[in-house]
């Protein structure tokens, strides 16, 4: 039942989560998209696009020419080539969605936005910020409109969090607690555990409850890493305490040697919410009293993991003739960038070539 009784004892309007304001992902003007590098995350998009959008996929491309030709044969996709230069040179693809390793995002999307496409990047965004900064730059200056996959941001159940730390329902929040890991088994050439493909915990699993915790806190004020190193040199786990200017507090970790419940919460003086595993895809949102009670849950509907999301996200950037998103804007990405820089400087991680 809705506690109606206010933290000083008085009568107050019950405490409920709001609706998610999100659009629906089929209502996103439609896009011609080309896709670099057919792989998992790839397949995933895809399937989202062509399941719950009207977007259309109308070019893929990879390296290996055979590869980009089975993903093409696959999903019914017109034009299939065996170099991503070809594929940014085709003149019927709107906006290039870029899901290679992050150590090949630089490159990929500077090809793109020097052939005057629209970009959108998985995260993380880049290898580091001074690599973001330079995508950003040249986006600007070739007037496309350049966004970070970070597909979190876009989901509903982000929204109903996000209308409930502005409304002040939580009451001055205090402490954010989230975790992302999954056990890898140890492979050099892995991407988890891969220098050359910028590999480790932290831009993969990290950054999601790192960007969480940004979400609800806002800028930080100070991040303090520790961690452990794999067995090839990247950050194998990593145990992140961020603080706001007000002085609370997001306890982090990320690690590729074990699987963690993959939980948030965010934590007030009125009450809390417990967002279940895994809490950066469509979760469940429960809205829990200073008593422990349950006052509300929402609950959202998984469209195929909320991929989709994302992309209907930019169709609409790009057909009001923006070059970013105000969901995901170049200030967050690159605060982002920085802030991971910074916790890799803790732990003593680089890449070759940085």
């Amino acid at each position: 039942m809705p506690n109606n009784r206010s933290v000083d004892g008085h009568d107050a309007a019950p405490m409920v989560l709001p609706a998610p304001r999100t659009p629906s992902p089929r209502d996103a003007p439609v896009l011609k998209w080309g896709v670099v590098a057919p792989g998992w995350v790839a397949t995933r998009f895809v399937e989202a696009l062509q399941t719950y959008t009207d977007q259309k996929v109308v070019a893929v491309g990879s390296r290996d020419a055979g590869r980009a030709r089975a993903f093409a044969d696959r999903f019914g996709i017109p034009a299939a080539y065996g170099s991503y230069a070809e594929l940014v040179e085709d003149r019927d693809v709107d906006i290039v969605y870029i899901a290679s390793p992050h150590s090949g995002h630089f490159e990929q999307a500077m090809q793109a936005i020097d052939a005057g496409r629209h970009v959108l990047v998985e995260k993380a965004f880049t290898r580091n910020a001074r690599e973001a900064e330079q995508l950003i730059e040249a986006a600007r200056e070739r007037g496309v409109f350049l966004m970070e996959a970070m597909w979190m941001r876009f989901l509903p159940h982000i929204d109903v969090i996000r209308q409930v730390i502005a409304s002040g329902l939580l009451g001055e929040v205090h402490t954010v607690m989230a975790d992302h890991g999954l056990p890898v088994e140890p492979d050099a050439a892995h991407r988890h555990y891969a220098p050359e493909l910028a590999g480790g915990a932290l831009l993969d699993l990290g950054i999601y409850p790192v960007s969480f915790a940004s979400l609800v806190l806002g800028p930080f004020a100070s991040v303090t890493a520790v961690g452990t190193k794999a067995f090839t040199g990247v950050d194998g786990q990593a145990s992140i305490v961020v603080t706001s200017p007000s002085g609370a507090h997001g306890v982090l970790n990320t690690t590729v040697f074990a699987r963690t419940p993959t939980t948030a919460s965010v934590c007030g003086t009125h009450a809390r919410l417990e967002i279940d595993g895994h809490f950066y895809g469509p979760a469940e949102v429960r809205l829990i009293g200073r008593d422990h009670e349950l006052l509300d849950t929402f609950v959202p509907d998984p469209l195929d993991g909320g991929l989709c999301y994302q992309a209907a996200e930019a169709a609409r950037c790009i057909g009001a003739g923006l070059l970013e998103s105000a969901v995901m804007p170049h200030s967050e990405t690159l605060s982002m960038m920085h802030i991971l820089d910074g916790i890799r400087r803790d732990l003593g991680v680089s890449f070759p070539g940085e």
